[in-house]
């Protein structure tokens, strides 16, 4: 089987600063970088580097980001004959902030991103996927298309809200799963305040839950609760210092596809989503952060 990726693909503009500026304020940077990013690259990244078999489907720009953003992914091992090259938009770029408690703000222009429409993603080749990952960066349209397709009928259709747009609630319905993290869970579960806990989360999910689907919250370094009917799975945090979350969600979406991908049941999926996302946050930047399968294992074993 294999891994298909609907989502956005970013060259990441990523200044350091000691704290966060508040409104109206300006901050100093004393580092600024680049880095590979984009939901839908992270995420297609993040499993093919933990051994799936992964397509990307989008967009980029004639220009020196696309090139790059390509070959990351290609160095990845993901397939990227379903990227669009757009010649009049430039490559999406996104613009984040970072302070030392690794805390970050993200601004994102989606530039050639926009492009990627439901005529191509109803035309697009899914490699006979056995997962479909995609999230909120892709155009919504987009989105109703692949899912709706024939072709994603025997799929297990993953959707990760994020980022948590009001009008993407009309898609909510289409999953087999939903990810969603502590302040999406709270907006489309129609929540006055972010979960304190898993208890908390996993009523939230619930709440949130169509019959058929399973709802997953990740809850940063406290792990992930996930609700599939009357069950309730829990994934313990993995303790590691963090040096940038960036990506991290992204991660566990694209960890938890492959394994998926792979036939390993839900739970065992969970933790091995959560001990690769804990992974990624010691390293900086988001694609280039992903970790290997070997590295994964590793951190589970111990």
């Amino acid at each position: 089987m294999s891994v298909c990726v609907l989502g956005g693909i970013n060259l990441d503009h990523v200044a350091s600063v000691a704290e966060l500026p508040r409104w109206g304020e300006t901050v100093a940077s004393h580092e600024l970088a680049q880095f590979p990013g984009g939901k839908g690259a992270n995420q297609a990244v993040a499993a093919a580097k933990l051994g799936a078999q992964v397509r990307l489907l989008g967009a980029v720009g004639q220009d020196a980001a696309g090139d790059f953003m390509l070959g990351v992914l290609e160095e990845a091992g993901v397939q990227t004959a379903g990227v669009l090259r757009a010649r009049d938009h430039p490559t999406g770029q996104a613009f984040i902030t970072l302070d030392r408690a690794a805390r970050n703000m993200i601004v994102v222009a989606a530039g050639a991103n926009a492009l990627f429409g439901p005529e191509l993603a109803g035309a697009a080749d899914l490699g006979g996927a056995g997962v479909i990952l995609t999230q909120f960066e892709a155009t919504l349209d987009a989105i109703e298309a692949v899912f709706a397709r024939d072709e994603a009928r025997g799929a297990v259709k993953i959707l990760n809200t994020a980022p948590a747009l009001a009008e993407g609630a009309r898609l909510l319905a289409l999953a087999d799963i939903l990810i969603l993290n502590e302040s999406e869970l709270a907006r489309f579960a129609g929540l006055e305040a972010e979960p304190a806990d898993a208890d908390q989360a996993a009523a939230a999910a619930r709440r949130l839950a169509a019959p058929h689907q399973t709802v997953i919250a990740t809850l940063g370094a406290a792990g992930a609760v996930a609700v599939r009917g009357d069950e309730v799975f829990r994934a313990a945090g993995v303790k590691q210092p963090a040096v940038d979350t960036t990506g991290a969600g992204d991660c566990f979406c694209g960890a938890l596809a492959a394994a998926l991908d792979e036939g390993v049941d839900l739970a065992k999926a969970m933790r091995f989503a959560n001990a690769a996302a804990a992974l990624s946050v010691t390293r900086r930047g988001a694609a280039a952060s992903m970790p290997t399968r070997a590295e994964v294992e590793a951190i589970l074993a111990a």
